[in-house]
């Protein structure tokens, strides 16, 4: 298993320091992110979409910038949500973008988010959370029909194209747990899986590792990406409105991998054998949004716990010589 990088993560770089950085501090494998100015999540300052789309050239750059490096490029992302009333036309465009320049890179992996749609008429979409009141379940049912219908044809898309999906469980989305991912795949098919990222599971309350168990054979993409549960949540409950930057106020707070709740390395090691038992042999990509640290300093904490934790589980599973066929 590898460790490899969301370049995201160290956005106040150009993409020559981020994929030095990488090397620097032992990363294998990078994931590029892709919108910015155009639309979706992503700040995309080391790639731009549309000139990518374009131009050859800057296609070939991009490449000889990662391999001459001894890096490999093993996704993109492309997260937003392309069933907004209002924006989602936007970031459906970057979602489309993306796979078509996945096709043209070669990457086989596309990262993203399942969207949420809005009730008709809505210009902003509801993250429906409870049973209660009864209107919560017509919603729900709405939303899925209009997922399905999307990701149904956008999963033929990128079967053609030899791509598949990675799709992140996170908050204000419909898919932000294991069901929803399991009825999302069950579906609109295999094309579709999970981008693994822990850190929303832990502050919603699931158990990552028995999470992890539960999605084997569909883990496409893993984030490494950490969140610690402060003492504040006792009196807040851990549904959280205060910005992510006043962390002294939150309920929980996105950490260096390593610093959050679980503990260190010994959690990681877990984490990593779980994948491995689940079918995932991929790279672990840091994603950094500690808000407490500076963006090198987080990275290299990640990279020194998942070194550590891989190295750990390697000494727990020690060489078998294959045996020869008799």
């Amino acid at each position: 298993m590898e460790i490899g990088l969301l370049t995201d993560s160290l956005s106040a770089m150009t993409r020559g320091q981020a994929l030095d950085t990488a090397v620097e501090l032992g990363i294998e494998t990078v994931e590029i992110g892709l919108g910015g100015v155009h639309g979706g999540w992503s700040p995309a300052p080391h790639a731009d979409l549309i000139e990518l789309l374009e131009s050859g050239a800057a296609r070939e750059q991009l490449r000889r910038d990662i391999e001459g490096r001894g890096l490999r490029l093993e996704a993109l992302n492309a997260a937003g949500n392309p069933l907004h009333p209002v924006e989602g036309a936007r970031d459906d465009r970057i979602l489309r973008g993306a796979l078509q320049l996945a096709e043209e890179l070669q990457v086989g992996t596309v990262v993203t988010m399942s969207g949420l749609p809005a009730s008709p008429g809505d210009g902003f979409p509801a993250w429906i959370t409870t049973v209660w009141p009864p209107e919560n379940l017509r919603l729900l049912e709405h939303q899925w029909t209009v997922a399905v219908d999307y990701w149904g044809e956008l999963a033929d898309d990128a079967r053609s194209r030899g791509v598949r999906f990675a799709v992140e469980m996170h908050a204000n989305q419909l898919v932000y747990s294991v069901p929803g991912l399991l009825r999302l795949r069950d579906a609109v098919g295999d094309t579709v899986g999970v981008n693994f990222d822990p850190s929303h599971l832990m502050w919603m309350g699931a158990d990552p590792l028995a999470a992890i168990a539960a999605l084997a054979g569909t883990i496409h993409h893993v984030h490494a990406k950490d969140t610690r549960i402060e003492t504040q949540s006792n009196i807040s409950s851990r549904l959280e409105t205060i910005p992510n930057e006043r962390t002294d106020e939150r309920a929980w707070n996105y950490v260096a991998v390593g610093t959050g709740h679980t503990g260190g390395t010994a959690f990681w090691a877990r984490f990593a054998e779980a994948l491995q038992k689940a079918g995932y042999d991929g790279p672990l990509s840091i994603e950094n949004e500690d808000y407490t640290l500076g963006q090198r300093e987080s990275v290299a904490t990640a990279v020194k716990t998942l070194q550590e934790s891989l190295q750990s589980l390697a000494a727990r599973q020690p060489y078998r010589a294959k045996q020869p066929n008799l």
